[in-house]
């Protein structure tokens, strides 16, 4: 990939307005799913009835019939607490516990109330840019891009705070 073309497609809202308006089943074009992979942005967007895709930084799916969530951070995704509990050793579950701690939530909703008529729209406190996935001239997704290095900044800022909590004696 160019030098180029990366720089073109090197935040979240120039990737979104690039994407706006595209048809469902959305294929995002490889020079804006490079370029979103080297410059650190996210891409979330619904699929069929079931799915809700990540594209870029982070690639992955993950099945959410009827909607759902999950939850991600500057490693990426967070596998289900549930499998994790179950089927984890100390390690893991020491890891998925502390790093739940900073983890945001992407929540997929199916058939929301806005946009009119869409299948999919996305929640997140993840600081994002969104547009639109089409179908037949209607709104099918309201999708989002965002930058994984906030999901950095907010592990710093949350072990600064730990950091500066007083230590206690037993």
């Amino acid at each position: 990939m160019s030098q180029a073309n990366v720089c073109n497609f090197n935040t979240p809202q120039a990737i979104a307005k690039a994407l706006n308006g595209m048809e469902y089943p959305l294929t995002i074009p490889k020079t804006i799913a490079d370029a979103a992979r080297i410059s650190g942005v996210v891409i979330v967007y619904g699929a069929s009835d079931d799915l809700i895709e990540l594209d870029g930084a982070i690639r992955d799916e993950f099945g959410c019939y009827d909607g759902g969530a999950i939850k991600v951070d500057a490693k990426g995704v967070l596998r289900d607490w549930g499998s994790v509990k179950d089927d984890g050793d100390k390690a893991e579950i020491a890891e998925w516990l502390e790093r739940d701690k900073t983890a945001k939530e992407i929540k997929a909703i199916w058939e929301p109330a806005e946009p009119t008529g869409a299948s999919w729209a996305y929640e997140t406190s993840i600081p994002h840019t969104t547009f639109d996935v089409m179908e037949d001239g209607q709104i099918y997704c309201r999708a989002i891009a965002f930058n994984l290095s906030d999901l950095s900044v907010l592990q710093v800022q949350h072990a600064m705070q730990r950091a500066q909590q007083p230590v206690t004696s037993a």
